[in-house]
């Protein structure tokens, strides 16, 4: 039909066979599995080979992650490949990297004449070349910067602008933070949506429509009067979503950016009730460092997120300037962080920076040790791994909660609804949610009791390792500590509140 999609089913019953369609979407992870010793490897790069393979936001990967991907390019050019890599906060370094990897694979040794213009397209075919490119008008502007010292005077910020009719965006750089604070600001009478990764599939879906019901381009000037949504790194990117006025934890200065970008994103031809784009930074005074838990009290759980030392080298750059000013001005904020002449951090932070350096080659060490080698050929083959286990990212490790509710006969079914094709399978799949492992107990829920061991009969080892059922009673308590609601996602009590840190 016109307006409908469909797949073959043989496509769809398998992540590795879908790579064979004719265009695929999906996460970087499925097409990192190709250079990594897992089965079907070899099935994995011959069908990216037969395509463009195009990475969006490819600045944003750890050293870890940054290695699997130029693998990826130097096998994908060997095999006549073209990849598109797309991306607003690239550092030059990692430009250089990229470049070289797919150069390996091309065969090409020339070293690349790379300027650093911005904006900048850089093609690397025979040789490497780069040329600037003239800014789309709609994307320069000059976004002014204001730093907040306490957290109340964040959530003054969101109350008395949304008062006054302004659409209002609180970025926390962690769930937990992100929860504490709707509830600090309805309590001050301010509703606010909740947006973050924590919801169950189902609700999430319907989260992003109000989103972008709401934010999105298409939203009139009625709708998005004084409405407020407190939200994680969800907010940041995929979204096309635009505020009157952001609110956000200090991050790393490629993060702050593309937060801004959705600030007055749309602003254009409507009418706006402040006079100009201002990005509120939640920061402590980086002139003033009197120990390593520089900003632990203030970002409260959202200060384990990023590495202290790049926040600093953020905070110290942003307040300078004052201003983000796209394009002209992007490159050097990124550079002040990211790039080889960047400050020294002062000497309470030597440490963090030491340890964050020395993780850095650790797991660039480790993925080398892991990545196929392509001079090996097949040799490498002999230690294949299971890639249902095998890590494409070195992130802590997660369990996937399946949510499930009472039907009137009290049987557990998915929390989310079963369709009209009863097709039970994409229920539950629309039940999950993720969770850090080291948050969830290995006794939380007895996956043992008869009606949950119903429900897990004929899952696969790694499913059993992995994945919990977790009946959601009627008060949203899953345990005594844990619960679930569409309001707020999944919560887990703390003994403290780390909303009044730092006010």
């Amino acid at each position: 039909e016109p307006d409908a999609m469909a797949c073959a089913d043989w496509f769809a019953d398998g992540r590795r066979k879908a790579l064979l369609a004719q265009a695929g979407v999906g996460t970087i992870d499925q097409a990192l599995l190709a250079v990594l010793p897992t089965r079907y490897f070899g099935l994995r790069l011959y069908a990216l080979s037969r395509k463009v393979l195009l990475v969006d936001e490819a600045h944003d990967y750890d050293a870890y992650m940054q290695a699997e991907m130029e693998r990826l390019l130097t096998f994908h050019a060997m095999l006549g490949g073209s990849a598109i890599m797309m991306t607003a906060t690239l550092p030059t370094e990692m430009r250089a990297r990229f470049v070289r990897a797919f150069q390996q694979g091309a065969s090409r040794r020339d070293p690349p004449d790379l300027p650093d213009a911005y904006p900048q397209f850089t093609m690397i075919g025979g040789t490497a070349q780069s040329s600037p490119v003239a800014p789309v008008a709609a994307t320069v502007r000059r976004v002014a910067v204001r730093r907040l010292a306490t957290l109340d005077d964040a959530l003054d910020v969101i109350a008395t602008q949304s008062a006054r009719g302004a659409a209002c965006a609180f970025v926390r750089n962690s769930v937990d933070e992100a929860i504490a604070s709707v509830e600090a600001l309805r309590a001050r009478g301010v509703e606010a949506m909740l947006h973050h990764a924590r919801f169950a599939l189902w609700d999430r879906l319907a989260n992003e429509d109000r989103v972008i019901a709401t934010f999105g381009k298409a939203a009139d000037a009625r709708t998005r009067r004084g409405q407020v949504i407190v939200g994680t790194q969800v907010l940041e990117q995929s979204l096309d979503i635009c505020f009157d006025v952001m609110v956000t934890d200090l991050a790393p200065m490629g993060a702050l950016i593309q937060r801004a970008g959705r600030l007055w994103r749309h602003q254009r031809d409507r009418p706006v009730p402040v006079p100009g784009p201002l990005l509120h930074v939640l920061s402590p005074d980086p002139d003033d460092v009197a120990d390593e838990h520089w900003a632990r009290d203030l970002l409260g759980q959202g200060w384990y997120v990023y590495s202290v030392d790049l926040q600093w080298r953020t905070a110290k750059a942003l307040f300078a300037a004052g201003q983000i000013d796209a394009p002209d001005g992007l490159r050097a904020l990124i550079a002040a962080v990211d790039g080889t002449h960047a400050p020294d951090v002062p000497p309470a932070l030597s440490e963090a920076e030491g340890n964050r350096l020395g993780e850095m080659f650790a797991k660039g060490a480790l993925a080398n040790q892991n990545l196929l080698k392509a001079k090996h050929g097949y040799s490498d083959a002999e230690q294949v791994l299971s890639d249902e286990t095998f890590p494409t990212r070195l992130a802590p490790e997660h369990m996937t909660l399946l949510l499930a509710r009472r039907d009137a006969e009290g049987a557990l079914v998915p929390y989310a609804p079963i369709g009209e094709d009863g097709d039970i399978a994409r229920a539950w799949a629309l039940s999950e949610v993720g969770l850090a492992r080291h948050r969830w107990g290995e006794k939380e829920v007895d996956q043992e009791a008869p009606e949950i061991a119903a429900v897990r009969k004929g899952w696969k080892t790694w499913q059993e390792a992995t994945h919990a059922v977790c009946p959601v009673a009627e008060d949203g308590a899953i345990t005594d500590r844990v619960y679930y609601d569409e309001g707020n996602g999944l919560v887990i009590r703390q003994e403290t509140n780390s909303v009044t840190n730092g006010t």
